[in-house]
C-alpha cells in the first residue's frame, strides 16, 4: 500500500502516491506516462488575496503583484492628530479675544483680520509637505553649493544663504522652488525636475494670488522661479510682471514702491531690476518694466557692487538708461570703481558692450528720412570713436584674460566667471566680424561655461554666424524657438 508523499513532487503529492524525487522530472510519474508537475514551491491562500507577509494584498505570489506599502502609517496618523489638536487649540485662543458675530472697527481686528489670522494659523501648524530624505538632501546642496550659481561674488557676501531657512518657513513656495533649482543643475534629474517644476509653478502662482503685500519669502520665491527660467529658456519674465503689479498695489501713492526698505529687501528689488534690463534678456516675451530706475536707483545706494552680477551700481544704471539717456559716451567716460584685476577685466568687458549694445540697437531700428546714418562714427553726436570689430576684439581679450585669471587663481574670486554671458553674447552677435575673425568664434566657445545656459545660446550664436547678417535679431531667433534667456 503506498502512502502519501510530503516531499515528492506535485503529481505523487495530489494522488498520493510514493515519489522517488528523481529531478526533473520523477521516475514513478514516467513510468506512468502522466506529467510530473515538478517540486517548485507553490503559495496558497484561500481567499485568493494574501492577508500577511510581505505579499499582502497580492492575488499571486509574484514581485510585480506586491501593492504599494504606504510608509509611516502609525507616523501620518499621529502626525495627524497633533496637526487637529493644533489647529483646535490655536482657533481657540483666537477665539478668546474675538467674540463671534461683534463688529471690530479697529485695523487690527476687522472681521477680515480674523479669518487672515485663522488662515495663517491654519498655514503654520499643517505640514505643506512631507519633507522626504532626498527633499532635505536637495536642500542642503543648495544651501551648500547650487546657491552659488546665484552670485558672481563671494559666498560669505550673500545676504541669501544665512536668511534662507527662515524664508521658506515665510514662503511655502520657496521650499520647493529651492529643490527645483537644484534639480535643474543636474542633467541626470531631468524628468524629475519637470515634476518639481509643476509643482513650483502651481505653488508660486497659488501663493502670488493671494498675496497682498509681497513678502521677502514671496518675492524671493519669484526671483528663484525667474532664475530657473532664464537658465533654460523657459518662460519667466510674466513672474516679474506679476510681482511688479502687487507691488504697485501695495503702496500705489510711492514712487518708490516701498516706503522704507531694510537692506534686504533693497537687494531683492535690485535683483528684480536687474532681471528687467532689457539688455540682460534675449527673446523677452513681455515689455520691459523699468523697475531698475523706478525702484532702485531712487532709493538704493549708488555706489558698491551689486553681488548677482558682480557689477558696479553706477555701470548698471548706465545699462538701464539704454535707449533712454545713455549715450556711446557714456560708458567711454565711465570712470570705473576700484578693485581686483579679475573685476576690472570684467568691468571693462561690460563698459565696451555697453557701446556694441546702443550700436547694435541703432541697427535693428528702421532708419528714419534724413538720418545721418552714412557719417563716420566719430562725427556722430554722443558716439565713441571706436570701431566695433576693434570694441568686439578688446571685450573678448578681457573675458578670455577673467578666464585665464580665474584658472590660475582659482581662490581669489571663484564666482565672478559666472557674469561672463553678456559680454560673450555682445560680442557674437556682431556677425560680420565674427565671419571674417573666426578665431573670435572660439574665444567664445573656449569661454562658455559648459551650463544648458550656456549651450542655448551659442546654438542661437551659431545661427546668426551662419546666416553672417548683421541686422538679424537675435531676439527674433529666439521667440521663433520659443526661448526666454536671461544673460545673467
Amino acid at each position: 500500500m503506498s502512502t502519501r508523499s510530503y516531499q515528492g513532487c506535485w503529481t505523487c503529492k495530489r494522488r498520493r502516491r510514493r515519489c522517488d524525487n528523481a529531478r526533473p522530472t520523477c521516475r514513478n510519474c514516467a513510468q506512468r506516462g502522466v506529467d510530473c508537475e515538478g517540486y517548485e514551491v507553490r503559495l496558497r491562500w484561500g481567499s485568493g488575496i494574501a492577508s500577511r507577509g510581505r505579499f499582502t494584498g497580492a492575488d499571486k505570489p509574484l514581485e510585480e503583484n506586491v501593492p504599494p506599502r504606504p510608509k509611516g502609517r502609525r507616523r501620518d496618523l499621529s502626525r495627524e492628530r497633533k496637526r487637529l489638536e493644533a489647529q483646535t487649540q490655536a482657533q481657540r485662543d483666537v477665539g478668546e479675544f474675538l467674540i463671534p458675530g461683534a463688529i471690530y472697527d479697529g485695523p487690527d481686528k476687522s472681521p477680515a483680520k480674523f479669518h487672515d489670522m485663522v488662515a495663517q494659523l491654519d498655514e503654520d501648524v499643517s505640514p505643506k509637505i512631507d519633507r522626504s530624505e532626498q527633499d532635505e538632501f536637495l536642500f542642503n546642496e543648495f544651501l551648500t553649493s547650487g546657491i552659488n550659481i546665484l552670485h558672481s561674488t563671494t559666498a560669505p557676501k550673500s545676504m541669501l544663504q544665512p536668511r534662507l531657512p527662515e524664508l521658506c518657513q515665510e514662503s511655502s513656495a520657496l521650499y520647493n522652488i529651492c529643490l527645483t533649482f537644484q534639480l535643474s543643475l543636474s542633467a541626470t534629474h531631468t524628468t524629475q525636475f519637470f515634476e518639481y517644476l509643476d509643482t513650483s509653478l502651481r505653488e508660486f502662482r497659488s501663493e502670488l494670488a493671494r498675496s497682498t503685500t509681497l513678502s521677502d519669502g514671496t518675492l524671493t520665491a519669484g526671483l528663484l522661479m525667474c532664475s530657473i527660467g532664464l537658465m533654460h529658456g523657459l518662460p519667466w519674465t510674466m513672474h516679474i510682471e506679476g510681482m511688479h503689479n502687487i507691488l504697485q498695489s501695495c503702496l500705489p501713492d510711492s514712487p518708490r514702491g516701498i516706503a522704507t526698505p531694510t537692506p534686504f529687501r533693497t537687494h531683492l528689488l535690485e535683483v528684480m531690476g536687474v532681471m528687467d534690463l532689457p539688455c540682460l534678456t534675449i527673446g523677452r516675451q513681455t515689455p520691459p518694466i523699468g523697475i531698475w530706475r523706478r525702484f532702485c536707483q531712487p532709493t538704493g545706494p549708488r555706489h558698491g557692487i551689486e553681488p548677482v552680477t558682480g557689477i558696479p551700481r553706477s555701470l548698471l544704471d548706465l545699462l538701464a538708461g539704454i535707449n533712454l539717456d545713455t549715450t556711446e559716451q557714456s560708458f567711454w567716460d565711465w570712470p570705473g570703481e576700484a578693485g581686483s584685476f579679475l573685476q576690472c577685466y570684467l568691468w571693462e568687458a561690460y563698459r565696451l558692450a555697453g557701446i556694441l549694445t546702443i550700436r547694435q540697437s541703432e541697427r535693428l531700428r528702421k532708419p528714419s528720412s534724413g538720418s545721418p546714418r552714412n557719417l563716420s562714427m566719430w562725427r556722430q553726436p554722443n558716439s565713441c570713436p571706436v570701431d566695433s570689430s576693434i570694441l568686439v576684439g578688446r571685450i573678448l581679450a578681457n573675458v578670455d584674460a577673467l578666464r585665464l585669471g580665474c584658472l590660475e587663481r582659482p581662490d581669489e574670486d571663484p564666482f565672478i566667471k559666472n557674469s561672463i554671458l553678456f559680454p560673450n553674447v555682445v560680442a557674437g552677435m556682431e556677425a560680420d566680424v565674427m565671419r571674417q575673425n573666426p578665431r573670435l568664434q572660439k574665444v567664445i566657445r573656449e569661454c562658455s561655461l559648459g551650463s544648458r545656459q550656456d549651450d542655448i545660446l551659442l546654438d542661437l550664436l551659431e545661427e546668426v554666424w551662419r546666416q553672417g547678417d548683421s541686422t538679424l535679431d537675435i531676439n527674433d531667433l529666439a521667440r521663433a524657438k520659443g526661448v526666454e534667456m536671461g544673460l545673467l
